[in-house]
């Protein structure tokens, strides 16, 4: 992939503006359990970091997603995988659909609002018994009026306690569960909509997640992104970005737990020199090393793919399936090279072991991506 000037600005504004508003906050975010999200992207919608790929007519910058990947990549050098993850949510999640499928009322009214960081998204379509099964979903959006009706549960909903509005995917008709489904904006105010208390989580503790609950919450049938039963369709096109922004946003995650675990072994001593003196320690960093640009690698044709307008479900479900996993391997092994102290909670490496566990889950488990891998391989069994 090709940088220009225009990339370098990007990247050097994120940076600027993590070394500054981010990272010096982020230990006293990780004890609170939250990180201040309207406080802070209020503060990049002014810098214009929150529409980069969004249509300029609504205060994007109407830029290719190859900026959208420079940003995401450089979100990896945030100390809180939660804050990282909540941004994510409000820029390559809850709001692709949006500015792809919405009508121009919708998007004026409110993908405005998350361009500018005014207001709080969030992406509702996980439930209690239907994770990567999304197809199973039980919320259900029922036309009374001009009004839907909606009643059901949403589960791990990242940004939820302090989202102004939620993508909501649910049931609009019977049917079909690939063809009964729409996308539909609910504002968290309306009477019917409450949360339960925040999700006590194993990592990503600087994000807010809960459960939200819907109570016969009338909305708007205008309020509806697209053509009614094909939100199963625009969220699968939906997931493209967020396994992408997944995947380079580990890059220098993992990039930095390497130069911090070759900082620390390098001056701790064991049987009389340098534990990064022994061979299998700086070794293995390197074979790790080579694994990380081999993914970038594969990000960036993922994106420039995404970008000549062609299919790239395969290679951004393979970009997600590698990153989970060889997080796993490079926050392990530097962890193990850091001894007791790895262990213990406030380290770096630990953080970020514990935070990333999440890739291989979230935005559809492994298992998903190697079926998706397989049915694009025509590797699955056949049906007889």
């Amino acid at each position: 992939m090709n940088f220009t000037e225009e990339h370098d600005a990007i990247r050097q504004t994120i940076s600027r503006f993590i070394d500054k508003e981010i990272n010096p906050y982020c230990d006293q975010w990780e004890k609170d359990g939250i990180f201040p999200a309207h406080e802070l992207f209020k503060k990049m919608g002014d810098l214009g970091l929150l529409g980069i790929t969004k249509p300029t007519e609504y205060g994007g910058l109407g830029l290719d997603y190859s900026y959208q990947v420079v940003f995401s990549e450089e979100l990896g050098r945030i100390t809180s995988g939660g804050v990282s993850m909540g941004i994510g949510v409000q820029t390559d999640m809850a709001t692709p659909a949006l500015a792809k499928f919405g009508n121009d009322e919708l998007r004026r009214d409110y993908l405005s609002l998350a361009i500018s960081g005014e207001a709080v998204f969030s992406i509702a379509v996980s439930e209690p018994h239907a994770g990567s099964d999304v197809a199973a979903i039980k919320t259900t959006a029922r036309k009374d009026g001009d009004d839907y009706l909606i009643n059901g549960t949403k589960m791990w909903i990242t940004n939820s306690t302090q989202a102004d509005y939620l993508c909501v995917l649910a049931n609009t008709s019977e049917g079909n569960p690939h063809q009964n489904k729409s996308l539909i904006l609910v504002p968290t105010n309306l009477p019917g909509v409450s949360l339960s208390s925040k999700l006590d989580k194993l990592g990503m503790r600087s994000s807010d997640t809960a459960q939200v609950f819907f109570d016969n919450v009338r909305v708007p049938q205008c309020n509806r992104i697209g053509e009614e039963g094909a939100g199963f369709g625009y969220q699968m096109l939906q997931f493209q970005e967020e396994r992408l922004f997944c995947a380079a946003g580990l890059l220098k995650t993992m990039e930095a737990c390497i130069n911090n675990t070759i900082e620390y072994t390098s001056e701790r001593q064991a049987f009389g020199k340098a534990i990064l003196d022994n061979q299998v320690v700086h070794f293995r960093l390197a074979e790790l090393q080579t694994e990380i640009e081999a993914l970038r690698a594969l990000v960036y044709d993922a994106v420039e793919g995404y970008i000549s307008g062609r299919d790239v479900t395969m290679k951004a479900s393979m970009a997600k399936l590698k990153a989970g996993r060889l997080v796993r391997e490079v926050t392990d092994s530097c962890l193990q090279y850091w001894g007791g102290m790895g262990f213990a909670w406030d380290n770096p490496i630990s953080r970020a072991y514990r935070d990333t566990r999440l890739t291989s889950i979230g935005g559809g488990a492994d298992e998903i991506m190697l079926g998706i891998i397989c049915k694009h391989m025509n590797t699955l069994p056949k049906k007889r």
